[in-house]
């Protein structure tokens, strides 16, 4: 079997008396840290209702492989160093079935224990962690494609080289963490294919902070025409006021930051977005809305204000459900719970999913790249309701998902 289309068949499978394994009485485990406090609660906390939403959807349609799911997590603070025992605690202890987890920097800790165990991880929004590993078990719900690394900026040095007149230099800030190495690695590669020149290239330390003022002027120094930012939540939220503060107007600025993309941040932030340019992976627009990612997100929005979540909800809880649903299809398809069985089916199948169709290669990243490139324009404030509004956004690529054009340059986005 190699495509997962006929989702109504597949459905049979979840509840189907043929597939039933142990005691039918006994969940299915599925174990993962969760960022519920610290700097990465705000894509830790709505990732974590996501799957709640999963687990609720399946049991309420009588569980997977004649038996209910269950979430077991525990709070890893935002700290990779509490990670492996985490993950630990959850294959020797809890005895789950299945491993899940997000965050590049805190699976790239997870991966090892995963892999001395022998178990499946399903990793959400980890770029490359698996490329020197090449583990068959592990899989990565993030649309960076084969070449994860140039993934996160190839957008915005596409755009850049479009542009009249074309720029020619290029300064890159990364954090000291494996999120921004690698993100820096792939702007690297992509400004060498562009034919830009890196005139700024400087790493600083990770964890949030507040004063990102000295950074941005030493690039603001070296007079680059494009700034690639590779910055965690935090760090990009200091960044983009550092920058609006000493006046820093580059013809680009933005490229693989995150955090523009999560509501709360949107909020604090307001006008200051306007220009920005960075990554994304889901947005509601009409060529996105893919099958059933509509009906879970409502469910999302109705929890999100009571929970203190991100209120939108469109970046990270369409994956989170994605990532966790398709590791349910492949358990029902597989009928097992082996996990080099169901490994091997992921590795073969396409899944049709809530962001879309999903299919994995050899290291487990997407088969096909499917990043957006966006940039935030005409915001004026922090209103919710403005920020429903996907004309204050614009899909620049890939193609299939283009709802604008670059307002080009920065200085002109601004106003």
């Amino acid at each position: 079997m190699t495509k997962l289309r006929m989702l109504g068949l597949l459905c049979l499978a979840l509840v189907g008396p043929w597939a039933s394994v142990g005691n039918a009485a006994d969940p299915i485990a599925i174990g993962f840290s969760a960022s519920l406090t610290g700097p990465l609660a705000v894509n830790g906390k709505p990732g974590l209702m996501a799957m709640q939403i999963w687990e609720e959807d399946v049991n309420a349609k009588g569980g997977l492989l004649g038996r209910p799911v269950k979430l077991v997590y525990y709070d890893d603070q935002s700290n990779p160093g509490n990670v492996p025992t985490i993950y630990s605690k959850l294959i020797e202890v809890d005895k789950v079935d299945f491993l899940v987890g997000t965050s590049t920097n805190l699976l790239a800790a997870a991966l090892p224990i995963a892999m001395q165990h022998d178990k499946l991880l399903m990793g959400l929004l980890a770029t490359g962690i698996n490329d020197e590993y090449k583990y068959p078990r592990y899989f990565s719900m993030n649309p960076v494609g084969p070449e994860a690394k140039p993934a996160l900026t190839r957008g915005f040095f596409q755009i850049a080289i479009e542009q009249k007149p074309k720029p020619q230099t290029v300064a890159i800030i990364s954090s000291d963490a494996e999120y921004g190495k690698n993100c820096l690695e792939g702007a690297r590669v992509n400004a060498a294919s562009t034919g830009l020149k890196i005139v700024y290239d400087r790493t600083y330390p990770p964890g949030g902070a507040t004063d990102m003022a000295p950074v941005v002027r030493s690039a603001q120094a070296s007079n680059a025409d494009i700034f690639v930012v590779c910055s965690y939540p935090l760090e990009s939220v200091a960044i983009i006021r550092a920058a609006n503060e000493i006046g820093y107007a580059p013809k680009m600025f933005g490229g693989g930051m995150v955090g523009p993309q999560l509501t709360p941040l949107k909020q604090q932030l307001g006008p200051l977005l306007n220009g920005i340019m960075t990554f994304d992976i889901w947005l509601p627009t009409e060529r996105m809305q893919f099958t059933g990612v509509m009906a879970m997100l409502a469910k999302y929005q109705a929890r999100a204000p009571d929970a203190g979540t991100d209120r939108l909800g469109y970046y990270i809880p369409p994956f989170a459900y994605a990532n966790i649903q398709t590791l349910g299809l492949a358990v029902a398809a597989a009928g097992t719970l082996d996990n080099a069985k169901v490994a091997s089916f992921l590795h073969s199948a396409t899944f049709d999913t809530v962001i879309g169709p999903v299919a994995f290669g050899p290291v487990g990243e997407w088969r096909t790249e499917r990043m957006l490139q966006v940039q935030y324009r005409n915001i004026h404030g922090s209103d919710i309701d403005e920020l429903k509004d996907m004309s204050k956004v614009a899909i620049l690529a890939p193609p299939q998902f283009k709802s604008g054009d670059i307002i080009y340059p920065f200085a002109d986005a601004k106003h």
